[in-house]
């Protein structure tokens, strides 16, 4: 895999207070990343990311809600979430510069 592929696979952390839950407890982080991704590139790039070690990676798939456009019948875009386990005594913080 190339460097440039993996910079691309992670769009964004999700910050909210069901994932800083499972990060307190469970060491567990959530990321929006790309429909194609692979477990293997998820972990490649959070170890690249952030120069930490990666246990486990759950994804699942999230279906993009149906809405109601100006009376017209639309549906947002689906899109994949990663909940990535680090390994003992690892940290990542979103919180900005420490």
């Amino acid at each position: 895999m190339n460097q440039e592929r993996l910079m691309k696979v992670i769009l964004a952390p999700i910050v909210s207070e069901k994932s800083t839950l499972l990060a307190d407890k469970h060491r567990q982080y959530v990321f929006k990343v790309m429909q194609n991704a692979t477990k293997g590139e998820i972990t490649k790039a959070i170890e690249l990311l952030f120069k930490v070690t990666v246990e486990n990676v759950q994804t699942c798939n999230v279906k993009g809600k149906k809405k109601v456009f100006r009376q017209k019948l639309g549906q947002r875009k689906s899109w994949k979430k990663a909940f990535v386990s680090l390994k003992e005594g690892d940290d990542i913080s979103f919180a900005g510069a420490e």
